[in-house]
């Protein structure tokens, strides 16, 4: 059951405007990030991860939670058109895999979307004459990075769902992306789902270790994550599916 309402919404996801979001958004931090550390090259001396750090400055605080906003918007517009929840609601699915299929969807965009990020941090690095071998801790912030974002796949795909427009839930997301910044620069990033992106990318100070531990970066990711998904699960069984 789970996997035939997994396949439905990745049918969705073909063919939809959704795609040019993810190819072109990421694109532009690199651009920025790499002319950042082209006019500062005289004064940062640690190559990869300057650029490391400058590239995620633009993408984990404005440009991925945005993107990520998009994302999920897009998920639930269709429940949102013409009273498609009535047909929604009726069919014989569990709420929960309902839920989860929305969510997968989610992490498999952020999953790619992070695939994409460190490619072009590779090629732009390459670009702009960077000669020195790859930071070994590449994969480790690009996975990190995955689950933060997931997490705010999880806050996104619960406001998405309760808000009916599609602009609304994507200005949260821009919002929620500058306020992890003044979460991290304050060390309560942790507890910040927008902020969890840029602790687990290690933004604007690669090389140097998270500002929590893994394993509260984990806990705190998952707890998130169960709150949203139950609250969503919640939220539907207790809605009519007339007002919705």
């Amino acid at each position: 059951m789970f996997s035939r309402t997994l396949r439905a919404e990745r049918i969705k996801l073909h063919h939809n405007p959704v795609w040019l979001a993810f190819l072109f958004l990421p694109i532009i931090p690199s651009v920025m990030g790499s002319f950042n550390y082209l006019q500062n090259i005289g004064i940062l001396q640690e190559k990869w991860y300057d650029l490391w750090s400058q590239q995620t400055l633009f993408n984990c605080y404005f440009f991925l939670p945005a993107l990520i906003g998009v994302y999920c918007s897009y998920l639930y517009r269709l429940e949102h058109i013409n009273h498609n929840w009535n047909t929604v609601m009726t069919m014989p699915v569990p709420v929960a895999n309902f839920v989860l299929s929305k969510l997968s969807s989610a992490a498999l965009m952020v999953l790619l979307t992070q695939i994409w990020t460190g490619l072009l941090f590779v090629l732009s690095g390459k670009l702009i004459g960077i000669d020195t071998a790859l930071p070994p801790e590449l994969f480790t912030w690009l996975f990190y990075g995955a689950i933060g974002g997931i997490v705010i796949s999880a806050v996104q795909l619960t406001l998405s769902l309760v808000i009916h427009s599609f602009a609304v839930p994507v200005g949260i997301a821009l919002i929620g992306g500058i306020s992890g910044l003044f979460a991290s620069a304050k060390g309560f990033g942790v507890w910040d789902p927008y902020a969890l992106l840029s602790l687990g990318m290690e933004a604007n100070k690669a090389g140097s270790t998270m500002q929590c531990s893994c394993s509260q970066f984990l806990i705190n990711s998952l707890m998130i994550i169960i709150l949203c998904i139950s609250f969503s699960i919640l939220w539907l069984k207790k809605r009519d599916v007339l007002t919705m």
